[in-house]
Order: C-alpha cells, then sequence, then structure tokens
C-alpha cells in the first residue's frame, strides 16, 4: 500500500466545539480501521488532544485482512504523529469469548460480547498510560448500534473498577458521518467491505 497524504483541507472539521468530560486529561482511542478514525482524528488534531491509538481487533478475519487494517492505522497514526500501540492478535480467545454465538445476528448477543472483550482489553491499556478516560471509533459508523457499543463501553469501565471513564460521545452527529466518508475518498484509504470478523463476512445482506 501507499503512503498517506493529508488532504489540503484536512482540518475542517464540522465539530467546531467539542465538550470534553469531566476530569478529562488524557484519552486513548480504540480503533477499528483508518475509514472510520479519519474524521475523528481531524477533530482532535483541530482541538490540540493527542491521544493514545489502541488497535485491538482480535475478531479481523483473515489475517491478511487484519494485517491491511492495522498496516493503514499506523500509516495515518504515523501521518498525525499520534502514538501508537497494537494489542496482541490472538483470535482464539476472541473465539473463546463468542463460543456458543456463532449463529447470532449482526448487531446481536455475538457484537455484544466481541465489543465487551475488546473495550475491556482498552479499559486496561488505558489504566496502564494513565489515561483519564477511553473512547472508541466503533461508535463513528452508522453500521453499529451506539446503545449496544455505550453498553460494552461501560462494562470494560467497570472491569478497571472506574479507574478510566467510558466516554460515551456519538462521533455521528453534526455531519461527522459525511465527513467521515469524504475522508476516506481523499486519503484513498483501504476501505473494507465488512465489519471483521468471519461471520460478518460471510453474512452478505451485512456487506457495505
Amino acid at each position: 500500500m501507499t503512503d498517506l497524504i493529508l488532504p489540503a483541507d484536512f482540518g475542517n472539521t464540522p465539530k467546531k466545539d467539542l465538550l470534553l468530560p469531566d476530569g478529562f486529561t488524557s484519552l486513548v482511542i480504540h480503533c477499528c480501521c483508518a475509514p472510520c478514525a479519519g474524521a475523528m482524528f481531524e477533530c482532535f488534531k483541530v482541538h490540540n488532544i493527542k491521544p493514545f491509538v489502541f488497535f485491538f481487533n482480535p475478531n479481523i478475519h483473515p489475517q491478511a485482512e487484519y494485517v491491511k487494517r492495522r498496516d493503514e492505522l499506523i500509516k495515518l497514526c504515523t501521518l498525525l504523529n499520534f502514538p501508537v500501540t497494537v494489542g496482541d492478535y490472538e483470535p482464539r480467545k476472541w473465539f473463546d469469548a463468542i463460543k456458543g454465538l456463532e449463529q447470532e445476528p449482526e448487531r446481536g448477543q455475538r457484537c455484544s460480547v466481541c465489543f465487551a472483550f475488546r473495550l475491556s482489553a482498552t479499559a486496561l491499556f488505558a489504566k496502564e498510560v494513565g489515561a483519564t478516560h477511553f473512547t472508541t471509533t466503533l461508535a463513528t459508523s452508522r453500521w453499529k448500534n451506539k446503545a449496544q457499543i455505550d453498553d460494552a463501553g461501560f462494562k470494560a469501565q467497570s472491569f478497571v473498577n472506574d479507574e478510566v471513564k467510558y466516554w460515551a460521545k456519538d462521533w455521528r452527529k453534526k455531519g461527522m458521518v459525511t465527513r467521515r466518508d469524504a475522508l476516506v475518498k481523499k486519503f484513498n484509504f483501504y476501505n473494507q467491505q465488512y465489519c471483521g470478523c468471519v461471520f460478518s463476512k460471510e453474512n452478505t445482506a451485512y456487506q457495505k
């Protein structure tokens, strides 16, 4: 894949005002992919916030797909000078976590368990680096159930005894979805056609 180039209008975020949560000093962003991160990252760059980026997605199948998404995100973080940490890729642990839920529909219980699995690891990482808050690029996607994501986020917060707070912001409002889609084209991101796991890949009705 080629290097990323910053679009000429990068910084033109529709989110001109960003209300930070109480007690905010530093942030970890769980990132699923570069396309979902672009508009969110732009917003933070404009507001002079330098987050820790955490790529932890053992659900992604196959491994070649995982590598594509990981590498595209690393290139974006490098371009923006955002520190990025890649979590362990251990799909077997993910399959163990969702065992018995393989036939669940998209946005069903399997997704709830998947989100909680990934965000709990994110909360632990946030605690390790001393961040006060964490959020996720999953909350930028119109394909996801925001309430389901938030439930997983607050479970992750409880998992670390509320020592790090989940920031339940809806990153789809005020033109952010339109901006997300525009930046995907401007950056010419690798843009996957399914959520990530083998089950979403097989569910052609859920293909983007």
